[in-house]
């Protein structure tokens, strides 16, 4: 920094003049300005309708709205309001809609009304891609695991995602303590400025009692996505043991009283008492060899499997759109819906773990472990990941500073 003076009496080291100049400026009617539109960014908010939308907006048109509700895109957008995204407006003085333009319900679509004139017209089109924002965030437990994630602002599907990833390791009821500290990398995505949804979660740390485990997501060169801890170490079973999160068993594997021919036949596979339309899962990433009808399975699922496994789902209700045969399917992806189709008295899912063909109790057998990375994929691993583990490093390094 420096500083300058003068005396107070010494004459300045260049000649003062003044100088007047006019300016030319345009006469301005009083209101002028009025014929200019308003224009608003806006998001849509919890509990939005058209209605509600309008009145945020300062819309007054009757005839709009008449001809955004009678247009069958222009329904579609309001059917399908999600919170959180992007309204754009541009509406004049007195109320009259001049253009709106809505998210529809995935993806980056809109759906526009414009008024050209007295004539109005509803188009659909892109909006910009989201894009995909990677943030950080650490906390400490003080009481509960969703009280430190609301402290520092976690979203809800994050934290659940924590609990998912190391809930085999930690009983988040019983073995959380004060102190316990976790740190996570996850993507969010932004359109036009502001978050919509989150992205997936690539790498988190969780230190209970003292003891360090931690993940992150490996993208293999297939296009298969799933968690690992650090040195490579899959944190999957190669089969889950039931392919429905909330259910009873009611008709175990073996012989047994055929509720509907009444005579005893052998029971090749376990049932699952559900209500109708219970998502199912695949209970291990495969390929989908058979989805159709066969008596009296009725609608039924066969997915092919590493080796020489292959499972079953029978008595569905319905299949995840579009899935058909020859495609590949992720453990845990949702692939049909619980029902009663075929020989069922019930709502219920019949589920079979089949070894060459043949069914197996899927309560008793010896399931096979995830496959480990082999050298090559273990190379590409440690490649890829490596950001994400320095990332969890620098997380722990600002925790430790701001508790010093």
């Amino acid at each position: 920094m420096a500083a300058t003076a003068t005396a107070p009496d010494a004459s300045p080291p260049f000649a003062l003049e003044t100088v007047v100049e006019p300016l030319q400026l345009s006469p301005v009617a009083p209101g002028a300005d009025s014929a200019l539109p308003y224009i608003y960014d806006e998001r849509v908010q919890p509990g939005d309708t058209l209605q509600s939308i309008f009145r945020r907006l300062n819309i007054d048109d009757p005839e709009a709205f008449a001809f955004f509700t009678g247009d069958e895109l222009g329904k579609q957008a309001i059917r399908y309001l999600r919170s959180g995204r992007a309204v754009t407006a541009m509406v004049q003085a007195d109320g009259r809609l001049l253009s709106l333009s809505l998210p529809t319900s995935r993806g980056a679509g809109r759906i526009t009304l414009e008024r050209d004139g007295e004539r109005l017209a509803v188009r659909d089109g892109m909006a910009e891609a989201p894009e995909v924002v990677v943030e950080m965030r650490s906390g400490t437990i003080q009481h509960s695991l969703y009280g430190a994630t609301d402290a520092i602002g976690l979203p809800d599907s994050i934290a659940n995602k924590l609990a998912e990833l190391f809930g085999t390791e930690i009983n988040f009821h019983t073995d959380l303590r004060r102190g316990d500290s976790f740190s996570v990398v996850y993507e969010t995505l932004y359109q036009e400025g502001s978050p919509v949804r989150t992205g997936k979660v690539l790498a988190a740390e969780f230190v209970n009692q003292g003891r360090r485990h931690a993940v992150v997501l490996f993208r293999a060169p297939d296009g298969g996505e799933n968690y690992y801890t650090a040195d490579g170490r899959s944190l999957r079973q190669a089969f889950l043991r039931s392919p429905l999160e909330f259910s009873r068993v009611t008709s175990g594997f073996g012989r047994r009283m055929h509720p509907i021919h009444k005579n005893w036949r052998t029971h090749a596979g376990v049932d699952f008492a559900a209500p109708t339309g219970t998502p199912v899962k695949a209970t291990s990433d495969g390929t989908v060899s058979f989805v159709g009808n066969q008596r009296g399975y009725g609608n039924i699922i066969i997915l092919q499997h590493r080796d020489r496994y292959s499972t079953a789902y029978a008595h569905l209700n319905g299949f995840a759109r579009g899935l058909k045969r020859g495609d590949r399917v992720n453990q845990g992806d949702v692939i049909g819906f619980v029902g009663m189709t075929g020989w069922a008295t019930g709502p219920h899912l019949h589920y079979e773990v089949r070894i060459n063909n043949v069914a197996q109790d899927p309560m008793r057998i010896a399931l096979p472990k995830a496959q480990p990375l082999n050298a090559q994929e273990l190379t590409v691993f440690r490649t890829q990941t490596q950001p994400l583990v320095e990332r969890l490093a620098l997380l722990n390094r600002i925790e430790v500073s701001a508790l010093r």
